[in-house]
């Protein structure tokens, strides 16, 4: 005998009302995924510390806003929050409301303990929002994986880099970076 479960998806203004109401609170570290309320893996001190790397190596680049854990809207029933998230620049650092796709130049996830997750889920929810470029920060082996050109919820370009290897940006023409430099 099989047992269905009901699931209850969520969309964004109801997820916010959890919060209101005190259900979610902003030290719960969760974010909406296709309706699903999904609990994010603990940071620990080697993700931190590849954030914060990238957070100060980027904050050099001209016309972008770095944006680091936040909230990115791609539609009604996902809003990510992506390790690091460069944005075309806006004068008023959308204080009117999160970041959808077309703001978003690149997305930067940091994996030390949720690559599969990241791999599995992530990237086809990006893919299908068109978001242009992906880093995949994967710790554990030590690499970054770009993809880009994102067609039919698929991302067409893929490349796995190295230590010794360098991260040349396909949306951000001023953003090289070493996988030395990313790593520590």
């Amino acid at each position: 005998m099989s047992v269905q479960i009901a699931r209850r998806h969520f969309n964004a203004t109801e997820y916010y009302r959890m919060m209101d109401a005190g259900i979610l609170s902003e030290s719960d570290r969760v974010e909406l995924i296709d309706g699903e309320v999904i609990e994010m893996s603990p940071i620990g001190s080697r993700h931190a510390a590849c954030v914060d790397r990238l957070n100060k190596l980027l904050n050099r680049l001209e016309d972008v806003i770095v944006r680091v854990q936040n909230p990115i809207r791609l539609d009604d029933f996902s809003e990510p929050q992506p390790d690091i998230t460069l944005l075309q620049l806006r004068t008023d650092f959308y204080a009117q409301g999160h970041p959808t796709p077309s703001d978003v130049m690149l997305v930067i996830e940091v994996a030390e303990s949720s690559t599969e997750f990241d791999r599995v889920v992530k990237l086809p929810l990006y893919a299908e929002s068109l978001i242009p470029e992906i880093w995949l920060i994967n710790l554990p082996d030590e690499r970054v994986e770009i993809f880009s050109s994102p067609t039919h919820g698929i991302y067409q370009n893929s490349q796995e880099l190295r230590r010794g290897d360098s991260i040349a940006s396909h949306t951000i023409s001023t953003l090289v970076l070493s996988v030395d430099a990313v790593l520590g």
